[in-house]
């Protein structure tokens, strides 16, 4: 393992990309957390952008006093290295559940679209649980 390792972080373009894809593995994804919890999709940083961030949990403590409504925390990576990024709570209304695993989304962002997740990423869902329409 530790040799196929070494030869990945030694591949031009390839090397950067693994090595962030997997120090953000190893560090929010360990079996020990359950730091992001589900791939989301944002309107960020402007209204008619979108981005896709993570759920983080809920907020608490005294900001709870102060936002009207359910919201949730969401961390939004930057590219293409996902350990540097924005801490949001956002209106629940305003997220949209993905059906993609967390690493497939962080593979996307970490990639900068150029490798889109494969069908075999996805999450099964119920059809009812789907959106019906595409966010616009």
């Amino acid at each position: 393992m530790q040799w196929w390792d070494a030869i990945l972080r030694h591949i031009p373009v390839v090397g950067p990309l693994y090595t962030s894809v997997k120090q953000v593995s190893d560090t929010l994804l360990s079996s020990s957390g359950n730091a992001f919890r589900k791939a989301l999709l944002i309107e960020y940083p402007r209204k008619g952008s979108y981005t896709i961030g993570f759920l983080t949990g809920i907020p608490g403590g005294d900001v709870l006093n102060h936002l009207d409504g359910d919201h949730v925390s969401v961390y939004v990576p930057t590219t293409p290295n996902p350990t540097s990024g924005f801490f949001l709570m956002m209106p629940k209304s305003e997220v949209v559940e993905l059906d993609m695993t967390v690493d497939a989304a962080l593979k996307y962002i970490v990639s900068m679209g150029v490798v889109a997740p494969a069908p075999s990423a996805l999450i099964p869902v119920a059809p009812a649980q789907r959106p019906t329409e595409p966010p616009m």
